[in-house]
């Protein structure tokens, strides 16, 4: 079952393939869909596309999704075979950029919600750099693709294969601003899921307070916060 067959498909498709009888189907979407590069048509989708699904997986095969969005065509396609995207500061965490330092094989999802209603798989082996080193050897990428904001790294993704998602469940979305003014009240992004962390109660200033330098005045010789 590890051993992966020649051609596309994985060892466990093509078991399922032949316990359900979808073999010769299977077979017509490989040989016609599924592209050793990008063509053409999918360079041009990927090109108008301002979000992107992510699949990775550590050394153990222990599974990570993540998802990045940004300006239409914020994923650039050098040539036929390479995709890089940028990547910004977040919580810190790397999840999926840890994952790729552990095992290449990256897989990415482009939706499209509102036009065609279609998507497109492209899967591959991936690189993580810093912004300095992406553009030694890239030196046209912009340098202001989202808000503002440099890179702090880049993803390289050699591509292995590439091919359509089919229409048939893809609901209809319409992009929208999203709403200015009063909202229904929500918790913080860190709060969102867990428990809410206390704020920590700010001590009563008092000219006995011990272990304080006084002021000129005799106020409390406090170092000003940080804003």
């Amino acid at each position: 079952m590890n051993d992966r067959p020649a051609g596309p498909g994985s060892a466990g498709e093509r078991l399922l393939q032949s316990h359900l009888g979808s073999t010769q189907r299977a077979a017509t979407f490989y040989d016609r869909q599924v592209q050793p590069c990008l063509t053409r048509q999918m360079r041009d989708f990927i090109g108008q596309q301002a979000m992107v699904f992510l699949s990775s997986a550590d050394a153990a095969g222990n599974c990570d999704t993540g998802f990045r969005a940004g300006p239409p065509g914020f994923v650039i396609s050098l040539d036929a075979h390479t995709l890089v995207y940028p990547e910004y500061r977040g919580n810190g965490v790397h999840a999926s950029n840890g994952n790729i330092l552990e095992n290449p094989h990256l897989g990415m999802l482009f939706m499209d919600f509102t036009h065609h209603h279609i998507g497109l798989h492209v899967n591959g082996t991936a690189q993580v750099v810093t912004d300095a080193e992406q553009r030694r050897v890239w030196p046209h990428l912009p340098t202001d693709t989202a808000q503002s904001r440099r890179p702090d790294l880049w993803v390289n993704l050699t591509v292995d294969e590439a091919y359509v998602q089919c229409s048939k469940y893809i609901p209809h979305l319409e992009p929208a601003p999203r709403p200015r003014g009063s909202t229904a009240p929500r918790p913080k992004d860190s709060d969102y899921f867990v428990p809410a962390v206390p704020s920590p109660r700010r001590p009563a200033r008092s000219d006995q307070v011990s272990g304080l330098p006084l002021g000129q005045h005799g106020e409390p010789g406090l170092t000003p916060e940080r804003s």
